[in-house]
């Protein structure tokens, strides 16, 4: 496995409810675990994340944590099926913060097409899963 040089770790309430999320919901593959403290190293299509139960080791935190966590940031994940998220969170009655929605992004003279939604993890950090629906000349 090649690590990527941006891995954000998220700290987490219940680190068995969040495992369960990303790999049995939305089909995260758990790379490898550690259970003191309680870690998982879990991937998405070319997508790393890092997920710890959270303590009271005050280095690695800058305020207390609140639900919801990760205020003021999204985690935009490339998907190349985003019908397939959909619907296993319905199936999970997992519920979207934010529709399916076509968007365009301009970059340079290029318009970027994204079919996204926004769903919240269990302890509230927002996800952006995205899928490439073309480009556009502007």
């Amino acid at each position: 496995m090649k690590f990527n040089n941006l891995k954000p770790e998220l700290y987490v309430s219940n680190f068995q409810k969040s495992l369960n999320f990303y790999t049995n919901i939305l089909d995260f593959k758990l790379e490898y675990q550690r259970s003191d403290p309680l870690f998982a190293f879990l991937s998405y299509q070319g997508s790393q994340i890092m997920i710890q139960q959270e303590d009271n080791d005050e280095e690695w935190h800058n305020g207390k944590p609140e639900y919801p966590y990760g205020r003021g940031i999204n985690f935009q994940i490339e998907t190349d099926n985003i019908k397939n998220i959909i619907d296993a969170l319905n199936k999970n009655k997992y519920p979207l913060k934010r529709k399916v929605k076509d968007r365009w992004y301009k970059v340079n003279n290029t318009l970027h097409g994204c079919r996204e939604i926004l769903v919240m993890d269990p302890d509230g950090y927002l996800l952006r899963f995205s899928q490439n629906i073309g480009k556009k000349l502007t």
